[in-house]
């Protein structure tokens, strides 16, 4: 396995940084770009950018925001929410992202998924499954922010994913987002274990074993946090100084 990456997984309400706590009520933390200027110090990986209610809006993503992102950034970034066609791709990419997220939109036009990746590669593309588990206790996905539930079994989904052409999965709990209680290893693990594509693990992480657990346990080939890596200081985004990135990295 190549080195696990650390990626801080950042959260957008319109054009401000929030964080959320199982996918609600998200309480704004700042400016995203004062959050991009902070990781440049630091030894992250690459960024993740999600838009958390753009598809809930009906709206394409803000490009102005993604052109100062990448104004700002000095490392790969990732940009979710509001992507439903190929010129919204073209144009992120024109703007300086490398990757491109697509959630609801992959439940809607699984399609689509194999249209961009043979236009742009599969390395440009991540899936992200937001999961739960149902009544049954069976896990099961969540589209729209986590508001519209579906059938689909998230391993099954990945793997349509990656014949599709995704190349990668960004993989989130739903009951463990914002609770720093610890990943779901065994959602991750069944996601790892059904897919030859990396794994992003998402949601809970709360400590440095946390991490390694994710990567040594559950097989997740990079390892995404938010509420550890950001927080509220006064009304600036600063980095938790307890969960430096470089840290992490030499726990894995």
């Amino acid at each position: 396995m190549l080195n696990p990456r650390v990626i801080p997984c950042l959260l957008l309400k319109d054009t401000g940084l929030v964080k959320t706590i199982k996918f609600k009520k998200p309480i704004y933390i700042g400016d995203p770009l004062n959050a991009v200027k902070i990781f440049n110090e630091k030894e992250v990986d690459e960024l993740v950018f999600l838009d958390i209610i753009a598809t809930t809006k009906n709206r394409k993503p803000f490009f102005e925001l993604i052109s100062k992102i990448a104004t700002e950034c000095f490392m790969p970034f990732a940009y979710g929410g509001g992507i439903r066609e190929i010129e919204d791709v073209k144009q992120i990419f024109h703007l300086g992202a490398e990757k491109i997220i697509i959630n609801s939109y992959a439940v809607e036009n699984p399609a689509f998924i194999s249209t961009v990746s043979q236009l742009f590669g599969r390395q440009s593309i991540i899936i992200s499954i937001d999961a739960k588990k149902d009544l049954l206790g069976r896990y099961r996905i969540f589209t729209h922010g986590g508001r519209r539930g579906t059938n689909l079994d998230p391993a099954q989904f990945a793997i349509k994913m990656e014949k599709m052409g995704a190349g990668e999965i960004l993989l989130t709990s739903i009951e463990k987002d914002g609770t720093m209680q610890g990943y779901d290893l065994k959602l991750i693990k069944k996601v790892a274990q059904a897919v030859s594509i990396p794994v992003i693990a998402c949601g809970g992480a709360a400590k440095l074993t946390d991490f390694s657990a994710a990567v040594k346990e559950a097989n997740a080939a990079a390892v995404a946090a938010g509420a550890m890596f950001v927080f509220q200081g006064g009304k600036s985004c600063r980095l938790n100084k307890l969960s430096l990135p470089e840290r992490i990295r030499k726990n894995l």
